[in-house]
Parts: C-alpha cells; sequence; structure tokens
C-alpha cells in the first residue's frame, strides 16, 4: 500500500485517451513534415548551438513540448518521446531542467532506467521529484541496491527526501530482505517531520513485515496517533505474511471497531489470513460484507475468496467464483489449481493446468507446478509427476525450489521407490532441506526401510537437532518393525537431550470461537457430552464390522490400553463435539497440527457416512474431505 509519485487522478483520462491526445499535440505541434534524428542512438549531452534557436526562446513552443513530454509519460508511449528528446536537442532546448526531468520519468516509467539515470546524471540541478523517479525505477525494476545507493546519495548532494523517498526506499529494502538499511532508514525518519506520516509509517510497518520482524511492525504501529486505513492495511499483511493469521483476523475486527472502514484491500488480506487459519465462518463473514459494501464485482476479492473456499474445502464454491472471474490472473489459476491438489482432486487439477496452457494461453509458474505436483503426488501418480517435473524443467525453464523436490521426492518414497528418490536428492542442484529429507523419511515409515530411514534422520538431526518430531518418526519405524529396544533407545536419546514429542492437537471453529483438543482431553465444558457421542457412535460403527486398529500406536503396552489411547484421539474429540454443536447437515472442518493415523482415518468415514455429513479434516500434510464414507485422498496419504 505504498504510494506512487505519479499518482493518477480517480478521473484522470484511459491510456487510450492519452495516445488519442498524444497523436494530436505532434501533428498539430510538429507536423508532419518534421524530421527526426534516429531514435535509437540520441544524444545525451547538448548539440552545438541550433539554427532553430528561436523555438528555444519561443514560451509557446516551450509549453506545447513540455505537454507533449506529459502525454507521453501518460501514455506510456516510449518510441513518441524518444522521438520529441531528439527535437528538443536540436532545438537547443536538451539541457532545460523542466524538460529533462520529464524525459527522465518517461524513460524511468518505460523501463528504459539505465537510459533515464545516464540522463538524471548529465543535470545540474536535480530536485527531490527528479530523485524519487529514480528511486522508483530502481525499487520496481532493478537493481534495488541501485535504488538504495541514490538515497544515500540524496544526503551528499543536500537534498533532503520526503514522504515519498522513504517509502521507495523501504519497499527496496523489503525487496532485499535487508533489515539493517532499513533500520537506518526508520530511524532517520523518526528524526523528521515525517514520523508520523501514514504512508511513510506504513512503509515502515511493510519493510519489518517483509523481513520477519512482525513485533518491530506492531511497535511502529501502536506508535502512530491517526491511522488510517493504509496503515491498518499494511499491519493486518504483516501478520498475514508471517504465519500469523488469527492476529490478522483480530486486528481487522479492531480496525472496524475503530471506525476505520476496511477497502478491497483489507478484506483480500483479511480473506487470506481466514483462509490460512482454516476460519470458514470468518472467512464467510468477509464475505457477506464485502458484498454489502459493493466489492463484488471486483476481481481482487473474488480471488481471494477462490483461494478460501479451496484451502477450506468448498471446492464447488471456488470454481463457481472462479468461473465468474471478468479476467482470470495467473493468482487464480494458481488457487484453483492448488486447491483441487491439496485436496486430491487430481484430475480437476491437471484438466484445469491444460486449460490454462492452451485455450486460455496463460504460461504456469513455479507455484502452478507446486500445484500440479502435489496433486500428483497426494493421487501417488508417480510417472506423471516425473512428467511434469520435466515439463517445468526442459520445456517451462523453471528453475526446481525445495518445494517441487520435496514433491517428487515424497511420491516416490510413498510408492517404496527408494533408490529413485534417493539419486533425486544427491543429484539436486540446491541443498536438501528437512521438507526433503521428511519427506523421504516418512516414506521410510510407511515402508518400514529402517536402514534409509536412519540416514534420513541423521540429515534431519543435522539440519534441525532440536526437532523431536525426527526421532520420533524414527522411534515409530523401530516400533512398526518390532524393534522395541531401538524404539526405546531413541526414545531414551529424546529424554536425554530434553526435546519433547508435540502433542496432538485439533481444532474446530464454530460461531466465531475456536475450540481445541488434545489427545484423551477432558477439559471442555462438555466433554460428558463428547465421550457420550463418541460412545454412541463406536456401538454404531462396531455394528457395521468396525475393529479398532491399534498398529498406529507405538508403545510397548497392552491391547486394552491402545485401544483406549486411539479412541480417544483430538480429532475425534473435535468432531464429536461439532456434531452435537451444529444442526444435522452442517458441513466440519478439524484442523490438526500432525498426520491423522489409520484408525482415525477409517473412523471418520464411518462417522461421515453414519452421521450424513460432510467432514473436511486438514492435517500437517493434506486435507482429507470425507463424504458418505469415502475420502478424497482414496486411502493413500
Amino acid at each position: 500500500m505504498l504510494p506512487s509519485i505519479l499518482s493518477k487522478s480517480r478521473n484522470a483520462p484511459s491510456p487510450a485517451g492519452h495516445r488519442r491526445h498524444l497523436r494530436r499535440l505532434l501533428s498539430s505541434s510538429l507536423g508532419r513534415a518534421t524530421t527526426f534524428p534516429p531514435t535509437t542512438a540520441i544524444a545525451l549531452s547538448p548539440p552545438p548551438p541550433s539554427t532553430n534557436s528561436h523555438l528555444a526562446s519561443s514560451p509557446h513552443s516551450y509549453h506545447r513540448y513540455a505537454s507533449i513530454l506529459q502525454s507521453c509519460v501518460a501514455a506510456g508511449s516510449l518510441r513518441a518521446g524518444r522521438k520529441l528528446h531528439g527535437r528538443l536537442l536540436v532545438s537547443g532546448l536538451g539541457p532545460d531542467t523542466v524538460l529533462s526531468t520529464k524525459l527522465v520519468d518517461l524513460y524511468a516509467a518505460c523501463g528504459h532506467v539505465g537510459q533515464a539515470r545516464r540522463l538524471f546524471d548529465g543535470m545540474p540541478k536535480r530536485n527531490v521529484f527528479l530523485w524519487n523517479v529514480l528511486i522508483r525505477a530502481y525499487a520496481r525494476e532493478g537493481p534495488r541496491e541501485a535504488a538504495v545507493q541514490l538515497y544515500r546519495g540524496m544526503a551528499e548532494h543536500g537534498v533532503e527526501p520526503d514522504n515519498f523517498t522513504y517509502p521507495l526506499v523501504l519497499k527496496a529494502c523489503a525487496a532485499l530482505l535487508d533489515l539493517e538499511t532499513g533500520r537506518e532508514v526508520h530511524e532517520h525518519i523518526s528524526g523528521t517531520r515525517w514520523g508520523q506520516d501514514v504512508f511513510v509509517c506504513a512503509g515502515v510497518v511493510d519493510m519489518y513485515a517483509k523481513c520477519g520482524c512482525v513485533d518491530d511492525a506492531r511497535a511502529v504501529f501502536d506508535g502512530i496517533a491517526v491511522r488510517d486505513a493504509v496503515v491498518w492495511n499494511s499491519m493486518i499483511a504483516a501478520y498475514g505474511q508471517n504465519g500469523r493469521p488469527m492476529e490478522a483476523l483480530s486486528l481487522c475486527r479492531d480496525m472496524a471497531s475503530n471506525g476505520v472502514g476496511p477497502t478491497i484491500a483489507t478484506l483480500v488480506s483479511t480473506i487470506s489470513a481466514a483462509a490460512d487459519a482454516a476460519a470458514l465462518p470468518r472467512g464467510r463473514e468477509l464475505h457477506g460484507f464485502g458484498w454489502r459494501r459493493g466489492f463484488g464485482g471486483q476481481d481482487k476479492l473474488k480471488t481471494s475468496l477462490v483461494d478460501m473456499y479451496a484451502k477450506s474445502g468448498w471446492l464447488h464454491v471456488a470454481r463457481v467464483l472462479f468461473e465468474q472471474l471478468m479476467k482470470r490472473e495467473l493468482v487464480s489459476w494458481n488457487a484453483m489449481i492448488c486447491g483441487y491438489g491439496m485436496h486430491g482432486h487430481a484430475d480437476e487439477a491437471l484438466e484445469l493446468f491444460n486449460k490454462m496452457r492452451g485455450d486460455a494461453q496463460v504460461t504456469p509458474d513455479n507455484i502452478t507446478f507446486v500445484g500440479v505436483l502435489s496433486a500428483c503426488n497426494h493421487r501417488g501418480m508417480v510417472e506423471e509427476a516425473k512428467e511434469f517435473f520435466g515439463l517445468m524443467v526442459d520445456v517451462s525453464s523453471i528453475e526446481p525450489t525445495v518445494q517441487h523436490y520435496t514433491c517428487l521426492v515424497d511420491v516416490l518414497g510413498h510408492t517404496g521407490r527408494f533408490e529413485e528418490a534417493y539419486d533425486l536428492i544427491k543429484g539436486m542442484s540446491i541443498k536438501p532441506d528437512s521438507g526433503i529429507w521428511g519427506a523421504l523419511l516418512n516414506g521410510c515409515k510407511i515402508h518400514k526401510n529402517v536402514e534409509l530411514g536412519e540416514l534420513a534422520l541423521q540429515k534431519l538431526i543435522e539440519l534441525e537437532p532440536e526437532d523431536a518430531g525426527n526421532y520420533v518418526h524414527l522411534s515409530n519405524i523401530y516400533a512398526q518393525s518390532g524393534k522395541w529396544e531401538n524404539a526405546a533407545r531413541v526414545r531414551k536419546l529424546m529424554t536425554n537431550r530434553g526435546l519433547k514429542k508435540i502433542l496432538a492437537c485439533s481444532w474446530i471453529e464454530l460461531k466465531g470461537k475456536t475450540h481445541g483438543f488434545l489427545v484423551g482431553d477432558a477439559s471442555h465444558p462438555r466433554s460428558d457430552e463428547i465421550y457420550e457421542e463418541l460412545e454412541r457412535l463406536e456401538g454404531l460403527m462396531s455394528d457395521a464390522g468396525y475393529v479398532p486398529d491399534t498398529m498406529p500406536v507405538f508403545h510397548n503396552v497392552g491391547d486394552d490400553e491402545k485401544r483406549n489411547m486411539v479412541r480417544s484421539h483430538s480429532e475425534r474429540l473435535a468432531i464429536a463435539f461439532g456434531l452435537i454443536s451444529t444442526p444435522p447437515g452442517t458441513k466440519l472442518l478439524v484442523t490438526k497440527n500432525l498426520r491423522v493415523c489409520e484408525d482415525c482415518h477409517v473412523v471418520i468415514k464411518l462417522i461421515s457416512k453414519i452421521s450424513q455429513r460432510e467432514i473436511i479434516i486438514r492435517d500437517v500434510n493434506r486435507y482429507h474431505h470425507f463424504v458418505n464414507g469415502e475420502c478424497s485422498c482414496k486411502d493413500y496419504w
């Protein structure tokens, strides 16, 4: 939400209107017989005195040139502007500060930053507007280091930055993740009259957010005396971008209670936070609010809603909104493809991918391929995943990221193709991270590959020595193989290192309130009713032939104790609470911080059939969509 130096009036003519106006100006002012020098080699120093010196002294000609140049800037007409540049040099007006400033603005706005810089360097007088034009160009086009260097150069030339300069250089610092320079700029701002300017403060908040310093961003936000929507939006986005969606949602409520009207940017950021937090009820409220405020027809809002509904399992609603978009940008295609992929709807994801590349002629990016590879991974489509990986690298010329490699390693490990998976890891162009080795370790757990699992754990410990989950994975592999002594040894190692297993926890949001449950939890006010509902369901499941699977309990204890441990898993408690707290037919969305175990997966399928409910579980790996006794993952996860 940073201001543009050359922000256009709301009633400004369209680019097409600017171009028509420009043609009229050129034809009336320069005439058809005017001859321009070649446009590819315009001199940047003034030529010898022109024989047409009367042009330079004519106020009428001067103002006409200034007007034409301004129209070139507004229309983005580089070709006409370069011709006029040559005419100015011939006429003797080339060195004029005002006209040169407009030329710098034109070249910078059209992406010819090098040419703008050469003109800039040749000008003896440079005001703050001119510095801002060039800083903006570098902050937008790069190299962003040049924007920072120009900012430092202003002080050397005695030019004081203004409320346009600071947001621009802060934007460059954010893109570079240059926290040190960002803090330096912030400190400088604090000693100027711009310390409470809303646009400048929004830039500071955004810089800290992009650099991962959310608490610093909040400290700046709290110190602003008068906050407008721009500042609120910056702080809401800061929370959303840094994995703190609940705080983003809370701040949106505070914004409304402080009498600041939400904008389209507020809704987009907050809806994105609702998607990340799996807060579907909050997202639906925001959806309705946006429609009531008249934003319903805007593609930006619809695209954020596509992402929110897709992540929340309402794929049909997401697709309806997607089809309603006036113009489908890459981000909207990605939201829909990734939504299908994370829910295991591989056929729909791949069909949409083909439509995107074919009919729509939209070029996929690295995020698109993450969605496609994720879809293949969640359905065990190994050959297809390898084919799309090759398409990404060989045809689209996209350098694979760790996310792409993780998807491919995961699907190879999941299907027991460990040699291929390990060869892929060894041949990666980038260093494997914990996600890569974790995917391999997960495959080893599924197929009880102890030897390769030990290797993966060794790599994980090197990368994440304090993550207890890695040790638990290996301990479970040993337990599955009946190697209880080895499992105990790993758990003892955890104890010696002071590491504790992450507690399984599940959440469900009802009526704007989030309810959390731990395994065996009895702290909820309606705990007795929850366990009564579980007993009722267990009786119906037993009648249908259900027998508890205690395999997921990796403890050397008796079967009865194992059954008691399984039956009170956190996701079951959350589902039971949802069933007794909502009307029949209500869809339930539960989030879990760990992987759903095999027995719970069977149980939830049965519950969905018995209760005639649609149940969505969002675990640490993927989404499970349970309907009428079936899961979208087809028992592959």
